[in-house]
């Protein structure tokens, strides 16, 4: 079972972690940019093809699925969907379910928010589920 990690900014640091080390077990190389002005958190690098990764994460379970937002929430500013011209991926950390989305960003047509229900392949998002084949083939 995964730490509930109330604090927003340490629970974020800690999947960004568990990301880390789930895309290093399926092969890929990852970078972190400098700082957090970027759009992406990590640059995935698989036998020459990069991609930018923005990485989230949920605890929010609602009817048996879970919503999680896909917007970036600046202090002080107001919600921005990220473009295709900023962000590759998606990688969406359901933390109850101990699973993974890697969602290609036009995949989620500029929505706010992605509800994933990991154990419903009727789910749209469910193909998605624990696809690390896609950041190995580099962008969509």
């Amino acid at each position: 079972m995964s730490p509930l990690i109330r604090h927003p900014k340490r629970r974020g640091e800690w999947v960004e972690l568990q990301f880390m080390a789930r895309a290093a077990a399926h092969g890929l190389t990852i970078s972190k940019p400098w700082g957090d002005s970027a759009r992406y958190d990590f640059i995935v690098e698989h036998r020459g093809r990069f991609s930018r990764v923005q990485v989230k994460s949920t605890t929010c379970c609602i009817d048996g699925g879970y919503f999680c937002h896909t917007v970036s929430r600046p202090p002080r500013c107001a919600s921005r969907v990220y473009r295709p011209t900023e962000v590759d991926f998606f990688a969406l950390f359901v933390i109850p379910e101990d699973v993974w989305y890697i969602i290609p960003v036009r995949g989620l047509r500029g929505a706010s928010s992605a509800y994933l229900k990991p154990h419903d392949r009727r789910n749209k998002y469910f193909r998605y589920l624990e696809a690390w084949h896609l950041l190995r083939q580099g962008q969509e």
